[in-house]
């Protein structure tokens, strides 16, 4: 009998703690609200530390509110974050600028890009990630120890997917009024 509950007991906790696993922590919780709802995105600090920090570190300032994504190729990806030139109305120079923080050395993992992977955007230079990200639409393994994956689509990826397109002809500029990331936050 005592050999029977303590299995049971064993049980129990290990179903615990796969529970908790699967919980997303508030502290490490990335909410983006579209104009169609809202992208929740866990992000991965044991995989790319410096780059978690400095997402939820502009998040918290309210940098990314109002951010156009001025970069979004059907079946590829949605790219935003340009605090300096993508919030106005002149969006030229969108997806030139980054944040007043330093760039952010590569923090490359084996972490794949697959569908609702949240990676950040760089130059040529692998050291020159500072604030703007991509979101996957699709499966994009070239991309695999290329650029930092920091997060994941865990809620909404059907408004992600919704975000206007621009041309793949164009690089996926936007004509017209870009859609835009209406608010950032940090938790659940």
């Amino acid at each position: 009998m005592p050999l029977r509950f303590l299995s049971v007991l064993f049980a129990a906790i290990l179903s615990l703690s796969a529970t908790e696993a699967l919980a997303v922590e508030p502290e490490n919780t990335l909410i983006i609200e579209l104009k169609t709802g809202e992208v929740k995105i866990e992000l991965l600090p044991e995989v790319a530390p410096k780059h978690v920090e400095r997402i939820k570190t502009l998040a918290k300032e309210g940098a990314y509110d109002g951010v156009a994504f001025h970069r979004v190729i059907e079946g590829f990806m949605a790219q935003t974050g340009d605090v300096e030139h993508g919030k106005g109305a002149n969006m030229a120079r969108a997806g030139t600028g980054g944040s007043k923080y330093p760039d952010l050395p590569a923090e490359f993992s084996k972490l794949p890009f697959e569908r609702g992977t949240v990676g950040m955007a760089r130059s040529q230079n692998p050291n020159s990630g500072n604030s703007q990200f991509f979101i996957m639409f699709e499966e994009g393994s070239f991309l695999n120890g290329q650029y930092t994956v920091f997060g994941r689509v865990v809620e909404g990826m059907e408004h992600v997917d919704n975000i206007k397109k621009g041309s793949r002809s164009g690089n996926g500029a936007i004509d017209g009024e870009p859609d835009r990331m209406i608010k950032v936050s940090v938790g659940g």
